[in-house]
């Protein structure tokens, strides 16, 4: 029997490309805001400045949606298009694993199930930064909310291994 969980990641197949109908512009002002809070403290710290006069693109593949992100005065900056010196790219379920702890970034890099194209050491440098983010920066229920959807993207993987990063 499915439970919550495991509907809402079903869900997320359909669902979630849909997000790419969403004007670029709403996404900048939401992405750019939550950025902003939860990134408050590594921001003042200096931890996003390997990201300062440079552009990384974050590619989600299976959804067909794409941000370029870059550290200026302000604080992290996106953009739908920019001169970007690293890609980085993979499936939804990838990143929330990622994001979520539930599986090792080195891990997720050396099976290509996330993938770094461009320039390999600010790639390397960024996902060490995100690798070194403490998860406690977050509110506590979107951590929980995280976590509990990583753990069972991870136990649904154990079923049927994830494919590939396509490109």
């Amino acid at each position: 029997m499915l439970n919550l969980a495991d509907l809402l990641l079903k869900a997320g197949g359909p669902v979630l490309p849909l997000g790419r109908h969403i004007p670029f512009a709403v996404q900048k002002l939401a992405i750019e805001q939550a950025m902003k809070r939860l990134f408050a403290e590594p921001l003042n710290d200096g931890e996003f400045d390997v990201l300062e006069g440079r552009w990384l693109r974050i590619e989600v593949s299976d959804l067909g949606m794409a941000w370029c992100l870059t550290r200026d005065a302000v604080g992290l900056r996106l953009a739908r298009s920019a001169p970007v010196d690293v890609c980085i790219r993979g499936n939804w379920k990838e990143f929330l694993l990622l994001a979520s702890r539930q599986e090792d970034p080195d891990t997720l890099f050396f099976r290509r199930r996330l993938v770094i194209e461009g320039d390999t050491d600010l790639g390397l440098a960024v996902k060490n930064l995100v690798d070194s983010l403490d998860p406690e920066l977050m509110p506590p229920r979107l951590w929980q909310l995280i976590s509990w959807l990583g753990a069972a993207a991870r136990e649904q993987e154990q079923v049927a291994p994830a494919q590939p990063a396509r490109g």
